[in-house]
C-alpha cells in the first residue's frame, strides 16, 4: 500500500512539474538541473577546447608562414645586395671607358657600325620583299 502512495506522490509531482514548465517556469528536481547543467557545461568547455586546438595550431601554422617568409626575405635583401656591387662594378668601366677620349670614339664608331648594319640589313629585306612579293 505505500508502494501505491509513492507512486502517486511521484507521479503528482511529475504532473506538478510539467504544470510548472508550460506557466513558464522551471521546477525540476535539483538533482536533475545540476546534470543538465553539468551536461551542457561539459559541452561547452569540450567546445571551447576544441576551438582552443584549432587556433593552437592556426597560430603554429601562421609562425610558420611567417618565419618561412622572413628568411626569404632575408635571402632575397642578400641577393639584392650582391647585384648591386656587381652593377656598381658595371657603372664603374662604363665610367671608366667615357673618361677617355679614344674610348668615346671607339664607342661612338660602334654605335655607328651597329646602326648601319640594322639599316642595311632592313633595306634588304624590303628590297626582297618587294622583288619576290
Amino acid at each position: 500500500m505505500s508502494y501505491r502512495r509513492e507512486h502517486r506522490a511521484s507521479r503528482a509531482s511529475l504532473f506538478d512539474d510539467y504544470d510548472s514548465l508550460e506557466e513558464g517556469g522551471l521546477n525540476a528536481s535539483s538533482s536533475y538541473s545540476h546534470d543538465i547543467g553539468e551536461h551542457s557545461n561539459d559541452k561547452a568547455i569540450n567546445s571551447l577546447q576544441d576551438r582552443v586546438v584549432f587556433l593552437k595550431r592556426l597560430t603554429g601554422d601562421i609562425h610558420n608562414e611567417v618565419e618561412s617568409h622572413n628568411r626569404m626575405l632575408d635571402r632575397t635583401g642578400s641577393e639584392m645586395d650582391a647585384s648591386r656591387g656587381i652593377m656598381s662594378g658595371a657603372m664603374d668601366r662604363f665610367k671608366m671607358v667615357f673618361e677617355k677620349r679614344s674610348n668615346r670614339k671607339t664607342c661612338g664608331l660602334v654605335a655607328c657600325f651597329v646602326v648601319s648594319f640594322f639599316a642595311l640589313y632592313y633595306s634588304f629585306r624590303i628590297l626582297m620583299y618587294f622583288t619576290y612579293g
